[in-house]
């Protein structure tokens, strides 16, 4: 391994990874020095006592950047705006963290005069290739150390031995070693009886959700709330106007009360395999329902087709740790100009896992009560609709007298 590194920032979380990489990189390059950097994006008390426990276990220093407010407008908030899910279900939580962790991280690096910048992915997953780009992106001559590449380690079995055997305090025990990311939108849940498609998740045991109750514990009882939105950002619950962070701070007690958002996936990862993870995102789910909503009464039917295709792009741009890309903005752009008019108010009701639709205004609906109607109307002649059909239909008119010509009538 290079002697010329020495300066090293860590992308620090105080997990099980990262806490055995300090000491592991002071002694495997010849005694560094390793500045830890956390980007908070709403980790709560996992940040507690994180400075200490970087410092006593080998860092000079600990960055802890508030990115919160940041990462909801400029990575959630889009990405929503987009209607982006990976594989129809995943709402992205850890994957559009990364960028701004990473990019966080980088900014340090440089201000710092770093020879490298090391992360604790794992050679399996996802968040490898989304740290990686995001340095690539802003840092291209940037050296890259990823432990779990290059390591004698094998599991977390052997990481734990590793930390006892370097006396790491851990917060976790190889009974409830559970891989866990948690952010202000979601909790992912992976490892453990989860690596077996076969088990059913134990919503109900104690400890295992964090945001929120099972279905079946949530009240009798629902609960009804409306959002008000504005060219397709949340700006109010109940008429309080609230900023990002307490907006989604109020959705996610809100769902967690109810049971929302739970999602049990397994996914395609990037790097080719399959995962199991258990999702957690209450306030998200509730977001992306309601904005969905407001959009059918604000978008015409070529934008909002055409915008799913979009979505779907989208999700996988996020989900492949491409944030910082020409066609993330361009699309993003696009985005931008559909939700000029997606303004309004939603009314939802949430019951033991459901939200249910409860009513939605929008000063700008294209929804025409005198055109929809079934009752007597002054405004749609419905003699038209025979010429519309007679041309929408003409090749298939034109197809079947052909066939008939030619003695291949169906």
């Amino acid at each position: 391994m290079s002697k010329q590194i020495k300066k090293i920032v860590l992308a620090y979380s105080g997990g099980l990874d990262t806490s055995i990489i300090i000491p592991w990189l002071k002694e495997n390059y010849d005694n560094p020095e390793i500045i830890a950097v956390s980007g908070d994006v709403g980790q709560g008390t996992e940040l507690d006592g994180l400075e200490e426990k970087a410092i006593a276990t080998g860092a000079s220093k600990l960055y802890i950047c508030d990115l919160k407010e940041k990462f909801i407008t400029d990575y959630v908030y889009p990405t929503m705006q987009a209607g982006a899910k990976y594989e129809g279900d995943y709402l992205l939580g850890t994957s559009f963290a990364r960028p701004i962790i990473a990019k966080a991280i980088v900014d340090i690096a440089k201000a710092e005069g770093a020879d490298a910048i090391c992360h604790g992915c794992t050679g399996q997953g996802n968040d490898q290739v989304r740290f990686e780009l995001t340095i690539k992106a802003f840092a291209p001559e940037m050296k890259i150390i990823a432990p779990w590449r290059i390591w004698d380690i094998k599991s977390r079995e052997e990481e734990i031995e590793y930390a006892e055997a370097h006396n790491i305090p851990l917060k976790i025990n190889r009974e409830t070693n559970y891989s866990k990311d948690k952010n202000l939108w979601h909790l992912s849940h992976e490892g453990l009886d989860l690596e077996d498609p076969a088990n059913e998740p134990m919503y109900d045991k104690e400890g295992f959700l964090e945001m929120g109750v099972s279905p079946f514990m949530a009240p009798d009882k629902p609960t009804y709330v409306t959002i008000s939105f504005e060219k397709g950002i949340p700006v109010a619950i109940d008429g309080e106007k609230l900023r990002p962070v307490a907006m989604l701070e109020k959705l996610n007690k809100l769902g967690g009360e109810n049971g929302i958002g739970l999602a049990d996936i397994v996914e395609n990862r990037l790097v080719g395999m399959k995962s199991r993870g258990v999702y957690e995102t209450p306030g998200g789910t509730i977001l992306y329902r309601a904005h969905e909503v407001l959009e059918t009464l604000c978008l015409d039917r070529d934008t909002s087709h055409y915008k799913a295709l979009v979505a779907q792009q989208f999700g996988e741009l996020v989900y492949f740790g491409k944030w910082f890309t020409p066609l993330r903005e361009a699309l993003t752009a696009f985005v931008d100009k559909t939700q000029e008019n997606v303004t309004g108010d939603v009314k939802l009701k949430l019951y033991k896992g459901n939200i249910i639709n409860a009513g939605t205004t929008s000063k700008y609906s294209l929804y025409n009560p005198e055109f929809a109607t079934f009752d007597e109307d002054d405004v749609y002649d419905q003699k038209d609709s025979a010429g519309f059909i007679n041309l929408f239909g003409l090749p298939l008119t034109v197809k079947a007298l052909m066939d008939k010509k030619n003695g291949e009538a169906k």
